[in-house]
């Protein structure tokens, strides 16, 4: 009788893959890397949704009675409790990354609406970009906010693949407005979901689909380019790196160097010897007012 894989199976998929490493994640949701070269996994459930999308190589798997192929770039969407294998097409191997999402995170997300059915393998779109940025740095951490944008996000390309028509309620821009302004005033801060949702007036899932549709980011996306905007100042001002870090809410040095990177184009310490060259001039500037005698400036001039 095939067995069932759950989220804590994990020991399995080490032992089953040439390499696997489990990224951050939080309740309900769990996210992997994993490698294959020759080995597969043999009939087996999950009981969560695992969405995934392929890196590198070509994977196959039996899933509804086909055998199913998935593309470097392409998502593969499996249902909680569906019976399906796994492994390379080729000779080369294949690596994925994938999230293991509970469904009544799913649910939730929902507001109500029954979980959708979509297709196991689809090419990413505009509606699953969501998803996509949920599996493209398994290591960024989700706090409450930002696991309630990857829930939506979830549900949406869930919903999108489908083929159920987006919401089209009208967005509470005064709501949602609240919350960013909320959210720029308190960049560094670790804002709870409960308070997002005191300030809109709605859940927070309801706050990650209105704030992405409004302004067309995740709450949690804009709160970190505004912690962003702020070491980038302290690091102009000749702040050390790894308090900067520390003081404007990331997880380590290591961790605001990497969306730093991404977002600036350079890294950290690039941008403090940059900053650090133009201070230098108006340092010695001040040093040598700081010299100069007493009334210098007033002593007439040699004929």
């Amino acid at each position: 009788m095939p067995e069932t894989l759950s989220r804590a199976d994990t020991g399995r998929l080490e032992r089953s893959c040439d390499a696997v490493r489990v990224g951050t994640g939080a309740p309900g949701i769990e996210r992997v890397e994993a490698r294959f070269a020759r080995t597969a996994f043999s009939l087996h459930r999950h009981d969560t949704y695992a969405l995934g999308i392929t890196t590198s190589g070509v994977q196959q798997f039996r899933y509804r009675g086909a055998r199913r192929i998935c593309l470097p770039g392409q998502l593969h969407l499996l249902h909680p409790d569906e019976l399906h294998d796994g492994g390379p097409a080729t000779p080369d191997g294949f690596a994925y990354r994938i999230a293991y999402v509970e469904p009544a995170v799913v649910q939730a997300a929902l507001g109500g609406r029954s979980l959708p059915f979509a297709e196991p393998v689809r090419d990413a779109c505009p509606a699953t970009a969501g998803l996509v940025a949920l599996l493209a740095d398994i290591d960024e951490p989700l706090d409450e906010v930002a696991a309630a944008a990857a829930a939506t996000a979830v549900a949406d390309a869930l919903e999108a693949a489908a083929g159920r028509a987006p919401s089209s309620d009208p967005i509470d821009t005064t709501a949602v407005a609240a919350v960013r302004e909320h959210l720029a005033a308190h960049p560094t801060e670790e804002t709870r979901a409960a308070e997002l949702e005191r300030i809109a007036g709605m859940d927070r899932w309801s706050v990650a689909r209105q704030f992405r549709r409004a302004f067309g980011t995740s709450p949690d996306r804009y709160r970190r380019m505004r912690r962003l905007a702020v070491a980038r100042e302290a690091i102009a001002a000749g702040g050390q790196l790894a308090a900067v870090a520390a003081g404007t809410g990331f997880a380590d040095q290591s961790h605001m160097t990497r969306h730093f990177t991404r977002a600036y184009g350079l890294t950290p310490g690039r941008w403090a010897a940059l900053t650090a060259s133009a201070r230098r001039p108006q340092r010695e500037i001040a040093e040598a007012r700081r010299s100069a005698p007493p009334n210098a400036a007033h002593r007439p001039r040699p004929m």
